[in-house]
C-alpha cells in the first residue's frame, strides 16, 4: 500500500495562509481539464492558464475543472484570486496528508477525502488526496496525480449531460464521492477474499508464510481504517449540512452516500474481526500440532522406559546372573521387550491417546 505523507519537518510552523506544497511530487506537470456542461452538449477542453478559465466563470453553465498536480504555487494563488477561494482552503488542498474534512465557505463548500485505487498489476492499493471545492456553477477537483478513477463519471457526463446540468454541482460532487466510496467497498472485498482464502488454507496447512500474510493483511486493514472512518464523518457532515450548496432535491443522494460509507465501515470492522479469528485459528492449529507432536514423543518415551530398564538390568556386570548363561536368553529378552512394546501401543491406541 502506498501512503500519503503526513508531515515533513520543513513544513512545521508554516502559516495556514501560505500557499506551499507540502507533499511529494507525483506529477511533473500540472494538468487542467474542463468539462463545461449545458442542456445540449458537453464541451471538453484542456487549459493551460487561469486566464482561459475566466470564460467559464460567469457562463451560466455547469463547469467541472479538474487539476492534476498540486505543486504549482503560482497557479494556486491565481486560482484563489480569480475564483475568490480562501487561501487557507487552498493551503489545505496543497497538503496531501491532511485529514478528511468538510468546511462551509461564504461562496461554496470544501471537501477533502482520500481516494483509493487497487492496482491489479502490482497487487497493491494506492492512496491519494482528493479535494473538492464546490461553487455556484463550478466544481473544482484537485488530485495529486492523473488518475482514471473518474472516467465512469466522464462517460456519464457525455451521455446524460442534461441530468447533471439540471441537478447542479452538488449532484456532480455526489457522483464523484460515490465513485470514491464504491472503490472503498471494492478494495475491502478484495482484501476480504484474501482473508477467506487464508482461512481455508489455515484448516489444511498452517505455516509461517500464512502468519506473515495475516500480519500483512492486518496492517493493510488498519491503514484503510485510518482513511475510511474519517470519510464517514465527512459524509455525515454533508448530510447534516443546512447550507445553500446542497439542494433539497439532492438530499436523497447524499443519504444514499451515507449508507454506502456505513457499509464500508461495517465491512472494515467485519474483516478486522474475521482476521483476528483467522489469527486465533492459526495459533490454535499450531498449538494442536505441537500437542500432537508432544503426545507422540511422550508415547515413544513411555514405551522405551521399561525397555531401558530391562537393558539396564542385564547390562550390569554381576557374576551371579543366571539368565546370562541361558542358551536362548538373548532371544527371550527380545521377545519380552517386543511384547511390552506391542502391549503398550495397543493400550494407548485403545485409550485414543494418539
Amino acid at each position: 500500500m502506498t501512503h500519503t505523507p503526513l508531515k515533513r519537518k520543513e513544513d512545521i510552523g508554516l502559516s495556514p495562509y501560505e500557499l506551499k506544497f507540502r507533499g511529494r511530487h507525483r506529477s511533473q506537470e500540472v494538468e487542467m481539464s474542463v468539462f463545461d456542461i449545458d442542456t445540449e452538449s458537453v464541451k471538453e477542453e484542456t487549459i493551460h492558464s487561469i486566464e482561459e478559465l475566466r470564460k467559464y466563470k460567469d457562463s451560466g453553465t455547469l463547469t467541472w475543472l479538474n487539476i492534476d498536480g498540486l505543486h504549482n504555487e503560482k497557479l494556486m494563488g491565481e486560482l484563489a484570486d480569480n475564483l475568490h477561494i480562501p487561501t487557507e482552503i487552498l493551503s489545505d488542498v496543497m497538503e496531501p496528508g491532511t485529514r478528511p474534512q468538510t468546511e462551509e465557505l461564504d461562496n461554496g463548500l470544501f471537501v477533502s477525502i482520500k481516494m483509493m485505487q487497487f492496482n491489479d498489476a502490482l497487487n497493491q492499493v494506492s492512496i491519494d488526496n482528493l479535494s473538492i471545492v464546490l461553487l455556484n456553477n463550478m466544481l473544482i477537483t484537485f488530485q495529486e496525480e492523473k488518475s482514471d478513477l473518474f472516467n465512469p463519471i466522464r462517460t456519464r457526463l457525455r451521455k446524460h449531460n442534461k441530468r447533471f446540468r439540471d441537478l447542479g454541482t452538488d449532484y456532480l460532487a455526489f457522483a464523484l464521492l460515490d465513485v470514491v466510496i464504491d472503490n472503498y467497498i471494492f478494495i475491502l472485498s478484495v482484501l476480504g477474499e484474501k482473508i477467506e482464502t487464508l482461512e481455508n488454507k489455515m484448516v489444511l496447512n498452517p505455516d509461517r508464510e500464512t502468519l506473515r500474510a495475516i500480519n500483512l493483511l492486518k496492517h493493510e486493514l488498519s491503514d484503510l481504517g485510518r482513511y475510511i472512518k474519517p470519510a464517514r464523518e465527512v459524509i455525515s457532515s454533508l448530510v447534516k449540512m443546512d447550507g445553500d450548496f446542497i439542494t433539497p432535491k439532492n438530499d436523497k443522494h447524499f443519504k444514499e452516500l451515507q449508507d454506502n460509507i456505513n457499509q464500508a465501515v461495517e465491512l472494515l470492522d467485519y474483516y478486522h474481526e474475521l482476521l483476528y479469528d483467522v489469527l486465533n485459528i492459526y495459533h490454535s492449529s499450531m498449538s494442536t500440532r505441537l500437542n500432537d507432536i508432544m503426545a507422540l514423543l511422550t508415547v515413544f518415551s513411555v514405551i522405551f522406559i521399561p525397555l531401558t530398564f530391562i537393558v539396564g538390568v542385564y547390562g550390569m556386570n554381576f557374576d551371579n546372573m543366571p539368565e546370562l548363561h541361558l542358551r536362548h536368553g538373548y532371544f527371550i529378552v527380545w521377545g519380552v521387550m517386543m511384547l511390552i512394546s506391542i502391549g503398550m501401543l495397543w493400550y494407548f491406541r485403545r485409550k485414543k491417546w494418539f
